[in-house]
């Protein structure tokens, strides 16, 4: 399967990112940028976006 896998510009140029690409079956895919062809997770798009605004919380928020 040929992804377009994206980074966050929150990443450097280095090998510690995590790469997501959303596929045409409806799943989000994630990856580890050192290894793409290694394990690669997949998720629904509402678990992802969940994952993302936990992320986004500041350090002890209580989750919306």
């Amino acid at each position: 399967m040929n992804r377009h896998w994206q980074k966050s510009s929150y990443c450097s140029e280095g090998s510690s990112c995590v790469h997501v690409a959303a596929t045409t079956t409806g799943t989000v895919e994630l990856t580890e940028s050192s290894d793409p062809t290694g394990t690669i997770v997949r998720t629904t798009p509402r678990a992802f976006a969940a994952l993302i605004r936990t992320a986004k919380q500041p350090a002890g928020a209580e989750p919306a």
